[in-house]
């Protein structure tokens, strides 16, 4: 494998694409695995560090500590969080031990050292993958780089583009950036919001976080949800964590049931019980205003305000409105999927590629992880334990020749 020098790569053996969670809990999983694969794969992100992008929003939304308990991390052994929070057992949150989230940063760079990764990120922005006939691998395209070779790709991007509703698309007057903008593009730390009154869409943890952030700082806000505020400790039942529901799940041979049973299983977002009693306690001091099965139909920029029509025929104002109405996963609207879907076509249930057992694409060397991974994974594909999982599927066909699928000897251009 050639890697050459700083970005200056040009063929290597497995390409990394993302440095989130999911990619780091796949980097320490093939290393346990077998000591070999170091300097086998390379991993892409734009940012040129691990976990950027997470740790920004963790950031952003002030969010004070995760929702998975401390056995979900990157790091192969399951108890390593908790030894090392051994002398730090405020940073574990009830009522399973939830980490904070400085706990968890740390213990995910004292992770990235143990296993030797601080240098395994390359800064660059992947901007499309090209398969080679002949299953001779794969062409990635760098923004403002040379492109590489890779035998083997996996896609640890993420979980999908922020979810606009129609309403947002029929806007006919202009308005500030500012004044309506999804909850991935909000930083609670750079904003004065005093005497502002805010409208914030969603019923998921990401509303609540925003909720309480936009009040501390002197807001008043409407939380606007389609259906009933639920709360729930986890995203999923516990019980898809192990073979109490994905037995029958992966038994399931009806890709559109499996897809029906990821829905039922996620259930739409919802809040943490803690949360819900923040939210509580703010409404009743009358901080926040709760608008449960309400959904905009019109909004209008007039005056320096929002002016905004509900299915109910209630009329709202305010001066910002955020989306906290999370993401669309849909492999057929990610730019990067668009020559691979072309060179090996497959089937596609609502968005989600049907992959094999291994996560990989019909076809070809090319592995998914995080939310579009979810036919094979079940409902917590997008988690940290999702990350575990997949990869624990991944990982044998990229370390056992014996899974992997066989290429003839690579011969790039």
């Amino acid at each position: 494998m050639n890697t050459g020098t700083g970005s200056r790569l040009e063929k290597i053996d497995i390409a990394i694409v993302g440095a989130g969670p999911h990619a780091l809990t796949l980097a320490t999983h093939l290393l346990q695995k077998r000591k070999e694969m170091r300097g086998k794969f390379v991993v892409f992100d734009p940012s040129g560090r691990w976990l950027n992008q997470w740790s920004q929003q963790f950031a952003a939304q002030e969010i004070p500590h995760l929702r998975s308990p401390a056995v979900h991390h990157p790091d192969p052994d399951p108890y390593s969080l908790r030894r090392f929070a051994q002398n730090r057992s405020e940073e574990l949150f009830p009522p399973y031990d939830l980490p904070g989230t400085k706990l968890f940063e740390e213990f995910c760079q004292e992770t990235i050292a143990r296993w030797h990764l601080e240098n395994a990120v390359i800064p660059a922005k992947v901007t499309g993958i090209e398969p080679l006939s002949g299953s001779r691998g794969f062409r990635l395209e760098r923004q403002g780089d040379s492109p590489v070779m890779a035998r083997r790709v996996v896609m640890a991007t993420g979980g999908g583009r922020p979810f606009i509703p129609d309403w947002v698309q029929q806007i006919e007057t202009d308005y500030p950036g500012d004044r309506l903008c999804h909850s991935q593009s909000v930083d609670l730390r750079q904003l004065q919001l005093t005497g502002d009154r805010i409208l914030i869409i969603g019923g998921g943890l990401t509303s609540g976080h925003l909720a309480t952030g936009a009040i501390s700082r002197g807001a008043k806000v409407t939380l606007m949800i389609k259906r009933r505020l639920q709360e729930k400790l986890f995203d999923a039942e516990p019980g898809w964590l192990g073979p109490k529901y994905l037995k029958g799940f992966t038994a399931e041979s009806d890709w559109g049931r499996r897809w029906q049973l990821i829905q039922q299983g996620r259930n739409g977002g919802s809040m943490t019980p803690e949360v819900g009693t923040r939210l509580r306690r703010e409404s009743r001091n009358g901080n926040l205003t709760i608008q449960e099965e309400c959904q905009v139909v019109r909004a209008v920029w007039n005056s320096g305000e929002w002016q905004i029509v509900c299915n109910d025929g209630t009329n709202y104002t305010c001066d910002r409105i955020w989306l906290a109405t999370g993401t669309k996963v849909d492999v057929r609207t990610e730019p990067l999927f668009d020559k691979l879907l072309i060179a090996h076509p497959v089937p596609i249930v609502k968005g989600l590629p049907v992959l094999d057992e291994h996560l990989r694409w019909p076809g070809c060397e090319l592995f998914i992880m995080g939310a579009l991974a979810a036919l094979q994974v079940g409902p917590v594909a997008r988690n940290l334990s999702g990350a575990r999982m997949a990869s624990d599927r991944i990982q044998p066909a990229l370390t056992k020749a014996s899974v992997s699928k066989s290429f003839p000897a690579l011969r790039y251009a």
